[in-house]
């Protein structure tokens, strides 16, 4: 049970940190949604890559090409895209209809067949989110809402494939490899749809040194470690913090407005996230005291 905590507050790191992305992007950096993604996945791949010094072999050639357009090159074109479409507080929230995604591709590709109460938190968690999605303020774009889900689906079936298939070199050689894929094939593509890359002022520097080394390098490998040690449906329901990042960071730093209907949301999220993980921590104490022998 210590054990479970433990990583349950490791996988807690990435969301929270990738809750801050649609802030500091729409706030900090010059528009250009591939030279963002660009710049954040290929100097945290090559940071990392020098951290673990290995170069894929055999199958994870093709490998970490999958995992590095699921869950990075295609992914942070979208979720670039959708910054830039949408309020930080839309944006984030559409992201986190992921945990019901990310439990029944589990279930599919890992035999990891989800727990009723577990879904049912995500259900909660997803009402949430609906309230969050159409009780705000401002207007939605509709393209937006389309290109966040395009990116929640994509990262789903990658970070499924990841746990699935990081066991056979581990989190930090995987999670090089890919960030790196995904950079490299996000180069050309922005040179050609976006031109010579963006000039970045002091404050751009600093934002993107964060989006790259604090929101993509610790982010995923915390992550990616979590994953292997928590079940599709577990971390699922922790990857609900991204919209409480979100929309946090958005109202307390960034001045945004927020109505009742987002506060009763968030606090929907919140119960959906809390709800099956202590029935689920007070089930297992129960089954343990009941399995100890009887003086």
């Amino acid at each position: 049970m210590e054990d479970n905590r433990r990583w349950l507050l490791v996988a807690a790191v990435a969301p929270i940190l990738w809750g801050s992305t649609y802030f500091v992007t729409r706030t900090f950096l010059p528009p250009g949604a591939l030279w963002g993604g660009t710049l954040r996945a290929l100097p945290a791949g090559l940071l990392l890559l020098v951290l673990v010094r290995r170069v894929p072999r055999g199958s994870w050639w093709w490998k970490a090409v999958v995992l590095g357009v699921l869950n990075v090159g295609g992914f942070f074109a979208l979720v670039y895209q959708a910054a830039q479409l949408l309020p930080s507080s839309i944006a984030s929230t559409v992201m986190a209809t992921a945990p019901i995604a990310l439990a029944l591709l589990a279930w599919v590709l890992l035999g990891e067949r989800p727990s009723g109460w577990r879904l049912a938190g995500a259900s909660v968690g997803v009402g949430g989110v609906a309230l969050l999605l159409l009780g705000g303020p401002g207007r939605v774009d509709g393209t937006g809402v389309v290109v966040s889900v395009a990116a929640m689906a994509s990262s789903s079936l990658g970070f499924v494939l990841g746990k699935k298939w990081n066991t056979e070199v581990g989190v930090l050689p995987s999670t090089a490899w890919q960030l790196l894929v995904g950079g490299v094939l996000l180069l050309p593509v922005a040179f050609l749809v976006e031109g010579p890359p963006p000039r970045l002022d002091p404050v751009a520097l600093t934002a993107t040194v964060w989006l790259t080394v604090v929101a993509t390098a610790l982010a995923y490998v915390a992550w990616f470690a979590a994953l292997d040690h928590l079940r599709g449906d577990v971390i699922g329901l922790v990857g609900l913090l991204n919209p409480v990042a979100g929309v946090l960071l958005g109202v307390l730093v960034g001045a945004e407005a927020i109505g009742s209907r987002q506060v009763i949301g968030l606090t929907l999220v919140l119960i959906g996230i809390a709800g099956p993980l202590l029935i689920g921590r007070r089930r297992t104490t129960a089954t343990g005291r009941s399995a100890r022998p009887h003086p």
